[in-house]
């Protein structure tokens, strides 16, 4: 997820808008969050808002990310209210706890965007800092749609046709070819479902291994590194007024971070970190540009 972040920013500059959902969508691994690889109607309906003639302008452009970002807000709540009607009691009260976390966060946040962001100068900054702000509520909203699924109650198995192409198979006499005939989609859709279940528990057991403290796992480590790498060059950077807001971020973020990493796996704590790594180093890039 790092790379994927990294990626994302990356094209801000390089690509515009346009290009940086497109690379997006192209680097996604195959993580716990599979669905960032394919073409989410939010993605597609950004990239469709971005591609339009009259959004052609910074404005434009603007009104473009900030709708895919309230709809991502709504993703969260549909995803949020999933859990909350699904999950065990503790999943219920853990995810509970870190909305309330990442909402407390967020509002720093967007302080600390704007006090970035005012250190700039040029209208293509307004299309960095709304992606900035859009990156992170599609972050929360893939990783609570992830947990949503988790918690939600399988699908009911499809009718099977089998019952059916016997009695026809009765009726017309015809009993030694048609069973043969139908018993292929019914041992494919077997197949499907065995598959679905495994995929399933496989996702379950890994949500209930124990997870090594941070100092015991490399990438948690080396990610934390980073993360205080980057906050320390922000800092150096920022303007002494803007310092305490950065300050008030962090530890908003740490408080989210600690709510949230107990609920996920090893990789999705890195993941998270990775997150708040890339945004940080592009903030540290960002301040102070002309």
């Amino acid at each position: 997820m790092l790379r994927l972040t990294n990626l994302f920013f990356s094209a801000l500059t390089a690509c515009g808008a346009l290009g940086v959902l497109a690379a997006v969508l192209a680097a996604a691994p195959g993580t716990a969050r599979a669905e960032a690889a394919r073409a989410d109607p939010i993605d597609t309906a950004m990239q469709n808002c971005l591609a339009r003639a009259d959004r052609s302008t910074t404005a434009g452009q603007v009104q473009c990310i900030d709708a895919a970002r309230d709809a991502w807000q709504g993703a969260i709540d549909t995803a949020m209210k999933s859990i909350s009607v699904n999950a065990p009691d503790d999943d219920r009260r853990g995810w509970d706890a870190s909305q309330r976390r990442w909402l407390a966060w967020r509002k720093e946040e967007v302080l600390l965007v704007h006090a970035v962001f005012a250190t700039t100068r040029g209208g293509a900054y307004a299309i960095t800092q709304a992606n900035v702000l859009l990156q992170s509520v599609r972050d929360r909203a893939l990783a609570v749609r992830h947990a949503a699924s988790r918690f939600a109650p399988p699908a009911p198995a499809p009718a099977s046709s089998a019952s059916g192409t016997s009695s026809a198979s009765g009726a017309s006499g015809t009993t030694s070819a048609l069973p043969a005939a139908g018993a292929a989609p019914a041992a494919s859709m077997a197949t499907r479902s065995t598959a679905t279940t495994r995929a399933q528990s496989d996702d379950a057991r890994a949500h209930t291994e124990r997870m090594r403290p941070c100092m015991s796992d490399a990438a948690c480590e080396h990610a934390q590194f980073d993360l205080r790498r980057y906050a320390r060059a922000l800092r150096e950077k920022l303007p002494a007024r803007a310092r305490p807001v950065l300050s008030h971020a962090q530890r908003a973020w740490t408080a989210y971070f600690d709510a949230t990493s107990p609920l996920g796996t090893e990789a999705e704590r890195a993941d998270l970190i990775g997150e708040r790594v890339a945004t940080v180093k592009r903030l540290s890039e960002t301040v102070g540009n002309d």
